[in-house]
């Protein structure tokens, strides 16, 4: 019974560790947009689009607010977006996703992460050519004439269309584009009426690393790593 107890709590806590940081990297991207756009969402395509983002993963409404709140006031934090590349062990090719007030710092938490768990830090370039940036937007299927969108989004710059899982394993649309078409597709969605689950930008990995199971582990737990360090948003790589 005990050993049941010891299980649970620990899956519990690391759900509590994820939404924490799913909250923060929320909050980061608000903060970011509100810089660049202002704090009204009818007028700020990105936050609008961080909003709904916000309300997937249950951000309750007062912390996104509260963000918002935080960034317009004189004394909000100022936060760039860094991208470092790199490789895991075995050359796993990795992008790393920042936001940060404090380059020096996250520079080199992301290096003795790295180094420590066996891979290398790159400079700018030695990656970014294995990848491609691409809009991804998420739908809920339900009452959706599936032909009907996909012929109408292709004239906005849709590249793909097809269906997937969402993270509690509900039946998604994913509609891909070129990130340069990224404003287009959500517009023509908004259009439409359609408000999609979520919509981000990912990196697709051009030639995906193959790799024994132990070797993946080795790579996946410095990606682990990675993604619990506060100054990361997000890690983009070419394990299969």
């Amino acid at each position: 019974m005990g050993r049941i107890f010891e299980v649970r709590k620990h899956t519990m806590f690391a759900r509590w560790n994820r939404m924490a940081k799913q909250f923060a990297r929320i909050a980061k991207d608000i903060s970011m947009a509100v810089k660049a756009g202002g704090a009204d969402p009818d007028s700020n395509p990105t936050l609008r689009r961080i909003m709904q983002n916000a309300r997937t993963i249950n951000m309750p409404k007062d912390k996104v607010e509260a963000a918002i709140k935080r960034a317009s006031g004189r004394d909000a934090t100022h936060y760039h977006e860094v991208l470092y590349e790199g490789y895991a062990p075995h050359g796993v090719a990795l992008l790393i996703e920042t936001a940060t007030d404090n380059p020096t710092r996250t520079v080199a938490h992301v290096r003795n992460i790295i180094t420590r768990y066996g891979g290398n830090l790159g400079t700018t370039g030695s990656v970014s050519f294995q990848f491609r940036k691409l809009g991804v937007f998420r739908l809920d299927p339900s009452g959706i004439d599936q032909d009907e969108l996909e012929l109408d989004m292709i004239d906005h710059g849709l590249d793909e269309m097809g269906e997937g899982l969402g993270e509690k394993g509900e039946p998604q649309l994913i509609l891909r584009c070129a990130f340069e078409d990224f404003g287009r597709l959500q517009e023509a969605l908004e259009a439409r009426r359609v408000t999609p689950v979520s919509a981000e930008h990912e990196y697709l990995c051009l030639a995906a690393t193959e790799l024994s199971e132990p070797q993946a582990n080795e790579a996946l737990e410095l990606i682990d790593k990675l993604e619990q360090e506060e100054d990361v948003q997000r890690v983009f790589h070419s394990l299969a």
